[in-house]
């Protein structure tokens, strides 16, 4: 017990060196292992855009440039779900405008126009518009060339979706639009793919500007379903729009822990060496005296038993009452010499270093004469127990260690 007490003591001044040169750590994040998934609620849009777009079916090379011109809208709800990735679904306009030959009334806003075009006069001109449904893979390549970098100004956005597309046509040259407006039924509704370019400009926090350069592949039915080898139709087009960003707008990389490298002052060096030189006396006087512990041997009193005591019971200073923890010391002793055949020597004690004789002798017959009552209480006989005084050390530990010498000892005889 007294060497284990000693050695936590001595265990304690150790780490006062690294007690005293620890220091504050600070948290920053670390993007070189990532960026954290956000809430579902966060890194949504809202975005919309307009502009032209030109048809590229076999014929329309007849018509004038800028009458195969047409508008193109879009209306967008997205989420980035990393600062790579994002998806967006929304609807499209498209107004288609082209040239087929005269008479394919298979073509779709074929119309008896009452001008034609092309060499000859042998062609005439379409016009139909797309409305439909468009979904889109985003992949952002500046995040993932340059890094994510939440005030970059400008992002290259890639995507790649599909559309389906419902066509409207003029009920004759100037009649109503309506859906298929009399075309092949059938072929009145065209699947596309298209891919691009969303060049993203931020001019705040939350809004965009944006110049899309989109390429669709729309389904062969402009010219009549079937009627040429060709499957596709190209449709370029440039759109200028704005996006609107909601909830939160950026990434988080993890936390990581940054200790700073510490730069002392000549003077705080001093100390330092000082505190240093301190704590290494104090671990050099407490190695001393746990050495003398281990070499001691206990002094026993001239016919005193030889034996380690069976059991201690100690008190606070100036006290003979068994208080705490120690009444469950009793009771466990008790219950053993009920069990023994045997006879105890019970020995009062206190220490040296506080009060006086009187004192000292008045609470060392109290201790000893508390503990034989409280065991005769719990069931042993009291002729069984024999009780005396020592005016010794029970220790010889010094001042420091009173505490301990307040005590009984219980030896068996």
């Amino acid at each position: 017990m007294k060497r284990f007490a000693l050695i936590a003591i001595l265990c304690l001044f150790s780490t006062i060196p690294f007690i005293t040169a620890a220091q504050e750590v600070t948290y920053v994040e670390d993007p070189s292992q990532g960026y954290l998934f956000n809430r579902m609620r966060d890194n949504w849009f809202i975005q919309a855009d307009g502009g032209v777009g030109i048809m590229m079916s076999p014929f329309d090379r007849h018509e004038k440039f800028s009458r195969r011109l047409g508008a193109k809208a879009d209306l967008f709800i997205g989420k980035w779900f990393s600062p790579l990735l994002g998806l967006r679904f929304g609807g499209d306009f498209e107004q288609m405008k082209g040239a087929t030959f005269v008479g394919n009334v298979h073509a779709l806003g074929y119309r008896n126009w009452s001008y034609f075009c092309g060499e000859d006069n042998k062609y005439a001109p379409q016009h139909f518009n797309n409305i439909g449904l468009v979904g889109d893979v985003l992949f952002n390549v500046s995040n993932w060339l340059d890094g994510y970098k939440p005030n970059r100004f400008y992002n290259c956005i890639f995507y790649v979706g599909m559309a389906v597309n419902w066509v409207y046509a003029r009920d004759g040259a100037h009649g109503p639009w309506k859906y298929g407006a009399g075309d092949d039924p059938d072929h009145c509704r065209n699947y596309s793919m298209q891919a691009g370019l969303l060049n993203s400009f931020a001019i705040t926090k939350r809004i965009d500007v944006n110049l899309d350069l989109r390429f669709d592949l729309m389904q062969e039915h402009v010219d009549g379903a079937g009627l040429w080898k060709k499957t596709w139709n190209e449709y370029p087009g440039l759109l200028v729009g704005l996006t609107y960003k909601l909830g939160k707008t950026e990434w988080n990389a993890p936390i990581q822990v940054v200790c700073p490298e510490w730069k002392y002052t000549d003077a705080e060096g001093d100390a330092l060496v000082a505190d240093l030189n301190d704590a290494n006396r104090k671990i050099a006087d407490l190695e001393n005296q746990l050495r003398k512990c281990l070499e001691k041997k206990a002094d026993l009193d001239e016919g005193g038993p030889a034996e380690a005591p069976l059991a201690t019971i100690y008190f606070p200073i100036n006290r003979t009452d068994v208080l705490g923890v120690q009444r469950n010391v009793v009771e466990a002793v008790a219950e053993v010499m009920k069990n023994e055949n045997r006879n105890y020597l019970l020995t009062g004690w206190a220490d040296n270093y506080t009060g006086n004789d009187v004192i000292n002798v008045r609470l060392r017959k109290g201790r000893v004469a508390t503990v034989k009552n409280e065991l005769v209480k719990k069931g042993v006989a009291e002729s069984r127990l024999e009780t005396e005084i020592n005016n010794g050390e029970l220790t010889n530990y010094g001042p420091k260690c009173a505490s301990l010498d307040r005590a009984v000892t219980i030896h068996r005889k």
